[in-house]
């Protein structure tokens, strides 16, 4: 398989730092190259219900059909001064392999030394006590392929056909819309804000007219291009509109792209990835630099852009 680069992401920070990622990149691969077979029972993945690019990981986990081969922990939503944690809460699971009370320490369990960022989703080896992969756009990669021969659902949502346009895609939505809400949202200066806005709300005028000739993103067929922008929308109007102050427009202002939200939200096994109560729960309850008071809204009532 080829390696990809490393995503960056936004984060609290003043004007438009964004800091690297730790490096936890290594492959389950169907062959076992590198000493990581695919194998049912013997990974182990840790998300937030929260998190977007942990939400990748989830859903293709079960497009793959991969629940009964890949087990799950899910942290808190609440995420403060010491990270991610596994405080009792709704929807929370607990670490089952060495009953961490911090994300942290599952990175240390791997490397005592680590100091880095601790961020989800993380793929964990039962069979070498370590860290496989931390970074989203590859971990689910490995679960579109690598499983394919012991079991896992038909299903390629990378093919090679269209990689190109699927990068190309990739590239453009992960710069101004998935990373772009951040770089608003975090942003401390009015210049910071209006330099990550106006790109964000191009590139969703762009996407609106793509879909004009288009179902999907390339064409007919769901492709991972699709699943990467949905993590996004789906939390746009609940979170970012208001949390974010991405509010030019909702995603149902715009006719195609809610039909689009909503026909992949009705795939078969991807509204029960979707919690929205941990979603704006997170949101409005950690970033307390942006919203102080921790008060979480009511609304909005997303049930007919979702189709519920």
């Amino acid at each position: 398989m080829v390696r990809h680069r490393q995503e960056r992401r936004a984060v609290p920070a003043s004007g438009q730092r964004l800091p690297q990622l730790g490096d936890r990149r290594r492959r389950a691969r169907a062959e076992g190259e590198g000493g990581f077979k695919a194998e049912a029972g013997r990974y182990h993945l840790y998300v937030s219900l929260a998190c977007p690019w942990a939400h990748r990981a989830l859903i293709f986990r079960a497009l793959k059909g991969l629940e009964a081969m890949i087990d799950v922990s899910v942290v808190n939503w609440l995420m403060l001064d010491k990270g991610w944690t596994f405080a009792q809460g709704e929807g929370v699971v607990p670490d089952p392999i060495g009953g961490a009370q911090y994300l942290h320490e599952v990175y240390t369990r791997a490397d005592p030394h680590y100091t880095g960022r601790v961020t989800v989703p993380v793929l964990w080896d039962k069979a070498t006590a370590t860290i496989v992969n931390n970074e989203s756009s590859e971990i689910i990669r490995m679960f579109n392929s690598a499983f394919d021969g012991i079991g896992a659902k038909p299903g390629d949502f990378y093919p090679p056909a269209l990689r190109t346009e699927i990068d190309a895609l990739n590239e453009r939505i992960y710069a101004t819309v998935n990373n772009g809400v951040y770089k608003a949202g975090f942003a401390t200066t009015q210049a910071a804000y209006e330099e990550a806005v106006a790109p964000l709300f191009d590139t969703l005028d762009w996407l609106e007219e793509r879909l004009a000739a288009r179902r999907f993103l390339t064409g007919d067929d769901i492709t991972e291009a699709d699943w990467r922008l949905f993590t996004t929308l789906i939390r746009f109007d609940a979170v970012y509109v208001g949390h974010f102050k991405c509010n030019i427009r909702r995603i149902a202002d715009y006719p195609r792209l809610s039909a689009y939200l909503r026909a992949l939200f009705q795939v078969d096994g991807v509204s029960g990835t979707v919690d929205l109560g941990h979603i704006k729960r997170h949101y409005y309850e950690s970033h307390r630099t942006i919203n102080p008071t921790g008060i979480v809204p009511v609304g909005p009532d997303l049930s007919k852009l979702l189709g519920g």
